[in-house]
């Protein structure tokens, strides 16, 4: 890692695929080349792999695979990630792995006018919240893995934004989380989504950075 970043956790990054998994009804992951595979199985992801770090074996890896719309993932940065691949592999945007000890306990109502419609986990809660009007205005997932929360697609509707709603599910999430038993929790973030997240008491865990080849035009 660059110096001065955080090293991401092997355990932390099982975790974090294992409940993606879970959250995005894909097959589990499976160990791949000192790193996880998941057999998605989407037009536009057929296959992803998720490295705790930038290793030999994930370069060799990378080498090999040429079909398009294969993700690889890695706790590194950009830099990083263009420097250990070839070419054909274009660099997406960075997102930030974050981890939670210590959230502040208690539910969050959202503003006047909206409703929570709150789903137990089975294995995956969904926390909704829908405006005046009845339609879906923000939304996010947890699933529990072990003792981690894995927290997946917090949503808020361009229409709805900056009114509290994301922070309302959030908030809920951890409530629910908590009472299924989950005493960690792990994300990650957007850039946008960074900011919010770190004034609830996460923090960052690592830089992770997607490498993809796109389909030819």
């Amino acid at each position: 890692m660059i110096s001065g970043e955080p090293i991401a956790n092997t355990r932390v990054v099982a975790a974090w695929i294992k409940g993606w998994a879970l959250a995005r009804e894909t097959p589990p992951p499976v160990e791949d080349h000192g790193g996880f595979r998941v057999d998605v199985g989407w037009p536009q992801q057929r296959v992803r792999y998720v490295f705790p770090s930038i290793s030999p074996a994930m370069q060799e890896l990378a080498a090999l695979i040429a079909e398009p719309w294969v993700f690889l993932k890695a706790c590194a940065s950009p830099a990083e990630m263009r420097e250990a691949l070839p070419d054909r592999w274009a660099i997406q945007p960075l997102g930030f792995m974050m981890t939670c000890h210590d959230a502040m306990p208690g539910e969050l109502a959202p503003p006047h006018g909206y409703s929570l419609d709150v789903t137990e986990p089975s294995p995956v809660a969904i926390v909704r919240v829908l405006a005046p009007g009845g339609e879906l205005a923000a939304i996010g997932r947890v699933v529990r893995v072990g003792e981690f929360a894995i927290y997946d697609r917090i949503e808020t509707d361009a229409a709805h934004r900056r009114r509290g709603l994301a922070r309302a599910v959030m908030k809920n999430l951890e409530s629910v989380a908590r009472h299924d038993g989950a005493t960690r929790a792990v994300l990650v973030a957007t850039t946008d989504g960074r900011g919010l997240y770190e004034a609830l008491g996460w923090e960052l865990h690592s830089l992770y950075t997607t490498a993809v080849i796109p389909f030819p035009a």
